[in-house]
């Protein structure tokens, strides 16, 4: 990494200003950098780089929110700052609410062993490492080959994809606990999304036994296809380490309406457990969207919501490690805020991105990670 003199200079007041990193695990961490006043995109970047060398990590994932307008600008910052990039990088258009260009930035790193990178035709699509008695592959930026055919159609070649980026880690579509889908235009194929996808998860027999956890977003991408996607994959190494689904106490499974995830994954291995939460809204146990046009009322219930899922395996939100925090309307975005403050949460590592969510009564979503260390023997 080649860091500039200001960003090798930084105090340790940037982990309450905006690059805080959380561990994930023994040797895993989760950065979140979110936009300072006055700060661009570099020194966005230079504060990811400082974080990451501070804690002797090397990315596995990138995940930005930002306008399509800022990612010449964010690859050259990048190139400057890291040189090779070696590691998954997904873009995807979410606004930030005070206009900078970037709402925020999540990366997943690893502070032990070597990651390898996986190529797919030419591109760097995914990370493999061994920790927590458990092979991880993490992918992202996946997407079509072919942007001129039907939606649908993309997200075949898109889940083909992924299929092949596993292959070449040595994983397979079975193995896979979690996704991130961010869907152009959502909205307008939602049903035909779930159908294909229903569709291609109908012939796989998962390893947990248990459909993955997910997120399905609207956001565009830099490529201008139907969607790009992202997933984790596991491969436990000894007995003890194991992934099963978690339900939600407050909500139906979400297969009962038509959307082939689950609610929540729990990873364990001997040295702790993590939850990944999928993406978590204003749904009623029934299924139905409740406090239609009141964004105060469905942040609160989709909070209990999550909560109850933390609650149910011993989580808290202090356990958090990484959240995104998905809202309809732009004036909305404060109002997630004004929740945390309220609830003295101010420093959950949660960036808020202007997205569309996959029902039109639907003004904000939240997905999640936590860890938990074993108890000390």
């Amino acid at each position: 990494m080649h860091l500039p003199p200001s960003a090798r200079a930084a105090s340790d007041a940037r982990w309450q200003t905006g690059a805080s990193a959380k561990a994930a695990s023994g040797s895993e961490f989760s950065f979140t950098v979110k936009p300072l006043p006055g700060q661009g995109i570099m020194e966005m970047f230079s504060r990811l780089a400082v974080a990451l060398k501070d804690a002797d990590t090397t990315p596995a994932k990138l995940m930005v929110f930002g306008s399509l307008s800022a990612r010449p600008a964010a690859d050259e910052a990048m190139r400057r700052v890291f040189g090779r990039i070696d590691w998954p990088v997904t873009w995807v258009e979410g606004a930030a609410g005070n206009d900078h260009p970037i709402a925020g930035m999540q990366a997943f790193a690893f502070d032990a062993g070597r990651v390898n990178p996986i190529t797919l035709n030419g591109r760097v699509v995914g990370s493999v490492f061994e920790e927590g008695a458990m092979r991880h592959c993490l992918l992202g930026g996946l997407g079509p080959g072919q942007r001129s055919t039907s939606r649908p159609d993309q997200l075949r070649q898109t889940l083909e994809n992924l299929e092949a980026a596993l292959e070449l880690a040595g994983f397979s579509l079975p193995d896979v606990v979690r996704t991130w889908f961010y869907v152009d235009q959502i909205l307008s194929w939602y049903g035909a999304f779930n159908k294909v996808r229903t569709q291609v998860y109908s012939r796989v027999q998962f390893r947990s036994g248990s459909l993955p956890a997910s997120t399905g977003i609207s956001g565009r991408n830099p490529a201008g296809s139907a969607l790009v996607a992202g997933a984790w994959a596991l491969q436990p190494l000894e007995a003890s380490a194991r992934v099963a689904e978690v339900a939600s106490p407050l909500q139906c499974p979400a297969p009962a309406y038509g959307s082939s995830f689950s609610r929540a994954m729990e990873i364990s291995a001997p040295r702790g457990r993590r939850l990944l939460i999928s993406g978590t809204a204003s749904v009623a146990p029934g299924g139905e969207t409740l406090w239609t046009g009141n964004v105060r009322r469905q942040i609160d219930l989709t909070m209990n919501v999550v909560e109850a899922i933390l609650a149910s395996r011993g989580f808290g939100f202090r356990d958090i490690t990484r959240a995104t925090a998905y809202v309809k309307n732009r004036d909305d975005m404060p109002a997630f805020a004004v929740w945390c403050a309220a609830r003295d949460l101010r420093s959950l590592p949660a960036i808020v991105a202007h997205c569309g969510i996959c029902r039109e009564d639907l003004l904000f979503e939240l997905e999640a990670d936590a860890w938990t260390a074993a108890p000390a023997s």
